[in-house]
């Protein structure tokens, strides 16, 4: 029997529609942790792979060795297999999976097969920009390590090579795991790969907030500079639907982690997300380099304008950033505008600009808009107008964002 959909399930539809006017159309995302998706990904992710399910993983079933437990999965297969090899060409790597999940689960999926349980790692803490997973109470809790930290000291939570050596040396870790959600500047990867290595340790690079700028051949190559597994989230600076992938150069490691993915750290992947991750890759082997320069340029020219505007931001005597990353100093900030990264964000959220709490600003999703560095500078009045709160500019930002109708990267 056909019936009239509920209140509540009006009020969703009203809810979800609302959302998308108000962040696909009415503000300026600065959040460094989020980008846009083209159109084709978006309908991707809506297909009826939304709704199925396959387990491919060789098995003994009835007396019988089969590598799928499910029929009807020969589309989904070859998406997972080109999905695949894309990642191999966009990050110049011998071996992928776009399975896992997030960010997160790709950390958990190289993490859980490749080091025991009562293994030592190196991360860097929380305090100095770290990712919190690896902080001892979380991902090293759950898995039995002992977490040692990884000094990221120098201005703008920058990795000091000499520091680095000596820490790992010392240490003598099983591996040193590289990720920060504060991440501002590329790692002196090569002489921190090299002094892990001499004490067999392995170099984990967790590229979740860079990914998309290395994908352009921007920031590092971590493979190249001696990190024997990439892996992190694809919805930062990488303009993907959320979820992570893992790519490596090294065959041994990878028939380590690709055969503990399955009944391990999930069991089904999602194959719509897939299918989006497949398309992002395959745009970014068209536009990923222009795209990551664009990004990196914005930022730092943003970084300039603001700073110019006495908005205080680290690092400012190294140029700000090399990311899509800008940071506020939030106890200069305290001191000079009297007010807390937080408090500045709500402020600003209030007048259609969006960044996070924390203090950081990303340029990603904007260039991806289609804001360029020239652009900078106007964005930046309109933050400091806001973030003093000399003037509703609201209406402004709106006008402006509506200009902007179609991704300029796709």
């Amino acid at each position: 029997m056909n019936r009239l959909p509920s209140k509540e399930e009006r009020r969703l539809r009203s809810l979800v529609q609302a959302h998308d006017r108000w962040r696909g159309r009415e503000v300026f995302n600065l959040l460094p942790s989020e980008n846009a998706i083209s159109l084709v990904a978006r309908r991707y992710l809506s297909s009826d792979l939304a709704g199925r399910y396959t387990l491919p993983v060789v098995t003994e079933f009835d007396g019988e060795t089969i590598d799928n437990s499910y029929t009807g999965t020969r589309y989904t297969d070859q998406i997972e297999q080109l999905a695949n090899a894309a990642a191999t060409r966009v990050f110049r790597a011998r071996f992928a999976t776009t399975r896992p999940l997030s960010g997160h689960i790709a950390a958990l999926s190289v993490l859980a097969p490749l080091l025991p349980r009562g293994s030592r790692i190196l991360a860097i803490p929380s305090a100095e920009g770290g990712y919190d997973g690896y902080a001892p109470g979380f991902l090293p809790a759950l898995l039995g390590y002992i977490v040692r930290p990884m000094p990221a000291d120098r201005p703008g939570f920058r990795v000091d090579a000499e520091s680095a050596i000596e820490t790992i040396r010392r240490e003598r870790p099983s591996a040193v795991v590289l990720g920060q959600s504060f991440l501002l500047f590329p790692y002196p990867l090569r002489a921190i790969a090299n002094a892990a290595h001499e004490v067999g340790a392995l170099v984990l690079y967790d590229g979740s907030h860079v990914l998309g700028l290395i994908a352009g051949g921007e920031f590092q190559d971590p493979l190249r500079e001696g990190a024997d597994v990439l892996f992190g989230s694809t919805h930062k600076s990488f303009p993907g639907p959320q979820g992570g992938l893992i790519v490596t150069d090294r065959d041994d490691l990878f028939h380590e982690l690709d055969p503990a993915l399955v009944w391990r750290t999930f069991d089904n992947a999602h194959w719509n997300r897939i299918a989006g991750l497949a398309q992002t890759l395959l745009e970014l082997e068209r536009w990923g380099p222009e795209y990551a320069k664009t990004v990196i340029a914005s930022a730092r020219a943003l970084g300039k304008s603001l700073s110019d505007l006495e908005v205080p931001l680290v690092a400012a005597d190294d140029g700000f950033t090399r990311s899509h990353q800008l940071h506020l100093d939030r106890a200069r900030l305290r001191k000079d505008w009297s007010l807390g990264a937080g408090a500045l964000a709500r402020r600003l959220e209030s007048q259609r600009l969006l960044i996070d709490l924390a203090g950081r600003i990303g340029t990603a999703e904007a260039t991806r808009l289609g804001l360029r560095t020239d652009d900078m500078a106007r964005l930046a009045d309109l933050f400091v107008r806001a973030g003093r709160n000399e003037e509703r500019v609201g209406p402004e930002v709106l006008r402006w964002r509506r200009t902007f109708h179609d991704l300029r990267f796709r």
